[in-house]
């Protein structure tokens, strides 16, 4: 049993998440829903003319992102958190772990797969207006498989982000738990 009292050290370093995993998460967070945002415009917009600087703007941005989540997993590899005070439910603790094993997921598919479709486009990958090296000849077809499931999975996404927040917010105002302050 965890013997943590969130009332008596809601601060307490041992049981927030360290500086960087912090630092990491509210990047993250904020890339992530800007990206979710700009691509669903995107889509709005595909053959109007100057949509060619948005789609430039997210395969930059979304690389920048893989980059982001790829050192997201590596600390959090050697950089465990601290279990969840006893006094969260067992169901939610194991809700919690299978939300955020799937917003992991999620952070590591998503961009794999928009990094793929990219780079079996006709444009190929473009970093801040800097073509990539390709790596296939461009495929159309499979391209459009890979940005499908980009899309798909950007709707995954959202519903565990909107679960995550939801989460967060319950321990927050109703809870009290310090549970919120961890990654604050």
């Amino acid at each position: 049993m965890n013997q943590y009292k969130p009332s008596l050290h809601p601060t307490a370093p041992a049981w927030r998440y360290d500086a960087p995993a912090r630092l990491l998460h509210w990047l993250l967070a904020l890339l992530i829903v800007v990206l979710i945002g700009v691509g669903w415009y995107m889509m709005e917009i595909e053959d109007d003319p100057g949509s060619a600087v948005y789609f430039m703007l997210h395969k930059s941005f979304g690389l920048v992102l893989a980059a982001l989540v790829a050192a997201r997993l590596l600390w959090r590899f050697g950089h465990r958190p601290a279990p969840l005070p006893g006094n969260v439910a067992p169901w939610q603790v194991r809700l919690s772990g299978l939300t955020h094993g799937l917003l992991y997921l999620c952070m590591v598919l998503m961009p794999l797969t928009g990094i793929i479709g990219a780079a079996l486009s006709k444009r190929g990958l473009v970093f801040f207006g800097l073509t990539l090296p390709r790596w296939f000849v461009p495929d159309h077809d499979l391209a459009e498989q890979y940005f499908d499931a980009h899309g798909a999975i950007a709707w995954v996404l959202v519903a565990l982000i909107v679960l995550h927040v939801a989460a967060g917010l319950k321990h927050l105002l109703v809870d009290k738990d310090g549970v919120f302050q961890r990654m604050g």
